[in-house]
């Protein structure tokens, strides 16, 4: 169970004792070593062990590394000790057991063997063969670090950073990471940088995340070469360059790195910093959702669903959207809903689009929560409840959904699923109005003009009337032209009334279509042809 442990620092460990000793000036003859070791000299014994486990000079064999490892060991040799340990937690040359494993680790780090102390805050801090335990990791890391151990030092700052059994302290933790940092651990590296960017334990400052980053990076460390690309593209810390983002996310992507293979393949669907190239998004999506990577999941399905490199088709759309639906992710969700709901064939399941719509808009996405509502008022894959359905209509209104705004202000004004309220009514008209709602600007005018909740007033009914007009709003049209053709809120004006009648007849307006007919008979041949050139002028603006 604790093998992970040892495998961590067993090349460092090996390799320093052969530099330190086996192959040193003094001992360049194997059997001169193993007369020292024969005549009970520790160090002796510990090398010719690790000549032994290595294979170096001699044939591979553990029963003799073991041999001569334990010799050294029960003389009190630490890395004798640690290497013993070693080989217990790996099963080489004895059966695998992790108590002795751990009983020979600790012995070394008692003697302040610091690749030991680290091995032992390493187990107590997974919880590899002994209970988890924090504050015991705590304790051996922070005594290999205070020796100058990297890689203890950085899991200090880490304990420190995410708070565990120790109260959470940035400083500590950026103190910790810099040191480690300093001596070119490019976790530590990564760690600083991401304090930074953050302003975590200090000031944020995106050039010092920048050059932190970057020193990590250069060691193929893949998440920071993925920020180092983020912080490209975003142009922060650094000037904004796509190709470089492209430059590091490809290095994070090549290694695996599921977020560098989704921005890799932005960057190629959106063609910044690299050609667009639909295939080739497609190919880093693929990687990155195959890994579970919901944002490339929903990039596929949007792909497959709008035909952008492929065949368009449905159903593999459905598949990749539900894949990172079922991750919990409330977009995904909403566009697998809408799949279900506005499909033309026999996947179209107006209950299974309720039940996707229902577990995004619980999460306070604001369409999902409109489309909820909406289903409710229609009795559409749910039963007909205008109660429900002004509950989601009023979530979505009041994350500024226009269209939700609007129904809400409209169930008001009939009193459907809640008391009519004008007031009410026209507090949430006016929210979608002024985002350029054109029915609500339009239900505005409505009611300036019938005086229902408001003082009557004809001017301001012609202010929205006409901002829901020039947005091609049919029957805001014809109560425009019906204004000017009486003179209401605005001067009588036969030229204008013909000129919206016009267009809102365009529009398919079979009221407006009867109206022309009078209003021409009131009209001078030249009146006349004023409102054609007019109307035709004002439908070529409204419709480009």
């Amino acid at each position: 169970m604790i093998k992970s442990a040892f495998i961590i620092v067993l090349v460092a460990i090996g390799f320093s004792a052969l530099s330190e000793k086996v192959f040193s000036e003094e001992l360049t003859n194997i059997e001169e070593i193993r007369k020292l070791a024969e005549q009970g000299d520790a160090e002796a014994q510990f090398n010719l062990g690790f000549v032994y486990y290595s294979g170096e000079a001699v044939p591979q064999n553990y029963t003799e590394s073991i041999k001569w490892y334990r010799k050294a060991a029960t003389q009190g040799h630490a890395k004798a000790q640690f290497m013993l340990g070693v080989m217990y937690s790996n099963g080489e040359g004895v059966p695998e057991n992790g108590a002795e494993a751990l009983k020979w680790c600790n012995k070394a780090a008692e003697q302040g063997y610091a690749d030991a102390q680290s091995g032992l805050g390493f187990i107590y801090y997974n919880g590899q063969g002994v209970t988890q335990d924090y504050l015991e990791a705590m304790k051996w890391y922070r005594k290999a670090a205070e020796q100058g151990h990297a890689e203890a030092q950085y899991m200090v700052g880490v304990i420190y950073s995410l708070g565990q059994g120790v109260p959470e302290n940035d400083s500590e933790a950026m103190k910790w990471y810099r040191k480690a940092a300093d001596q070119g651990y490019a976790d530590a590296q990564f760690g600083l940088g991401s304090l930074y960017f953050d302003g975590k334990g200090t000031d944020r400052n995106h050039m010092e995340a920048q050059k932190w980053c970057q020193k990590a990076a250069e060691q193929g460390h893949a998440e920071a070469q993925f920020v180092l690309g983020k912080m490209y593209s975003l142009g922060k810390g650094v000037t904004q360059n796509y190709a470089q983002a492209a430059k590091w996310y490809r290095k994070a992507a090549e290694q695996g790195d599921d977020d560098a293979q989704n921005s890799l393949g932005m960057l190629h669907y959106k063609g910044q910093g690299v050609s667009q190239n639909y295939t080739e998004a497609m190919n880093w999506f693929q990687k990155a959702a195959n890994q579970g990577n919901a944002y490339a999941q929903v990039m596929l399905g949007t792909m497959y669903s709008l035909g952008e490199g492929i065949p368009e088709n449905y159903s593999e759309a459905m598949k990749w959207y539900r894949k990172a639906a079922e991750q919990g992710h409330a977009i995904p969700q909403f566009l697998l809903g809408q799949m279900y709901h506005f499909r033309e064939d026999d996947h179209k399941n107006v209950v299974e689009a309720m039940k996707w719509y229902r577990k995004a808009a619980d999460q306070g996405h604001a369409s999902a929560q409109y489309n909820l509502g909406r289903g409710y008022a229609r009795g559409e894959g749910v039963p007909q409840n205008h109660t429900e359905a002004m509950k989601w209509y009023r979530k979505a209104a009041e994350q500024g959904h226009a269209d939700a705004q609007n129904n809400l202000g409209n169930g008001y004004a009939r009193g459907e699923g809640v008391l009519k309220d004008f007031t009410e009514a026209i507090k949430w008209h006016h929210k979608a109005a002024e985002q350029g709602h054109a029915a609500s600007q339009y239900n505005l005018g409505a009611i300036y003009t019938n005086g229902k909740g408001v003082p009557q007033n004809h001017t301001e009914a012609i202010k929205w009337f006409r901002k829901a007009a020039e947005q091609g709003h049919a029957d805001a049209q014809l109560y425009l032209g019906a204004a000017y053709a009486i003179g209401q809120g605005v001067p009588k004006n036969y030229i204008e009334a013909y000129v919206w009648w016009s267009i809102s007849s365009a529009e398919g307006n079979e009221k407006a279509n009867n109206y022309l007919p009078i209003i021409v008979s009131e009209m001078t041949p030249s009146q006349i042809e004023q409102g054609q050139k007019k109307a035709a002028i004002l439908w070529e603006k409204m419709n480009k």
